[in-house]
């Protein structure tokens, strides 16, 4: 399935800016997330204001004009693509017109690289890793806005949490970390986690270590002492008390195994 995009840019404007209406509505999908100051949207007749972390989708035939006020800095990437891949990314779940997002770095990061990837002459393009980087970023937009909508099951400050767990559970960090990072006191983080997800935050981060580790003791050579300090267990002796206790033999034994 193809991809072709129009332009991928971003965008930063102190005098303000206008469009206006394109009658015929838009001939592709048109992304954009303001990542400074405001700006209004007129979006089929409707009026919407974005301001920092607001994300817009607009699929083919919408009509779209965008209004910036003077004297202030307002900033956004944008882009317009297109293709039988966007096509049916689109069509497999309902995609919100106006959502309010995390500026997540790892979505910036994809962001960013599309544009200098697109910037390029030419004959110094890759359409390849255009493409990729597009599907990348559409999956990471979508799962963005899925995270940000809390649920009955999970709420938002808890899916930052295992987010932020996630990232950094190979690493040294506290609770206390944690708990800054989701905009929460320590004991209503806690409370919140261990109610949403059946775990603590310690008992989710050791999932992940021990997940990694598996993966390295199967994949390379590592010594089982390099695997317990690069998994974030400090010592070989802590290592092999929780592998034991969650796989009933001794990391030396299940290698053996494997």
């Amino acid at each position: 399935m193809t991809v072709q995009i129009g332009f991928c840019s971003y965008s930063h404007h102190t005098k303000g800016y206008s469009s206006q209406e394109d009658k015929l509505g838009l001939s592709g999908y048109l992304f954009r997330l303001q990542t400074e100051g405001v700006c209004d949207i007129v979006l089929n007749k409707k009026k919407l204001t974005f301001s920092k972390g607001g994300l817009l989708l607009a699929k083919p035939g919408d009509l779209y004009e965008i209004h910036i006020e003077g004297n202030q800095n307002s900033g956004d990437y944008n882009l317009f693509c297109e293709g039988s891949w966007i096509d049916e990314w689109w069509n497999r779940s309902v995609k919100p017109t106006s959502s309010q997002i995390n500026l997540d770095e790892k979505v910036l990061t994809l962001w960013r690289h599309l544009t200098i990837e697109e910037r390029r002459p030419m004959s110094e393009k890759n359409k390849e890793l255009s493409s990729y980087l597009l599907k990348a970023l559409c999956l990471s937009l979508e799962r963005a806005i899925n995270e940000t909508t809390s649920t009955g099951s999970r709420p938002y400050p808890v899916t930052r949490m295992m987010r932020y767990i996630e990232e950094h559970a190979t690493t040294v960090f506290k609770v206390e970390d944690v708990a800054q990072y989701a905009g929460l006191s320590v004991s209503r983080a806690v409370h919140l986690f261990k109610s949403s997800t059946g775990k603590t935050i310690v008992e989710y981060a050791q999932e992940i270590r021990l997940s990694t580790a598996v993966n390295q003791m199967k994949y390379t050579s590592m010594t089982l002492e390099h695997i317990a300090d690069n998994c974030g267990f400090g010592t070989y002796a802590y290592f092999h008390r929780v592998f034991k206790k969650k796989y009933g033999v001794s990391p030396g034994e299940y290698r053996k195994q494997e």
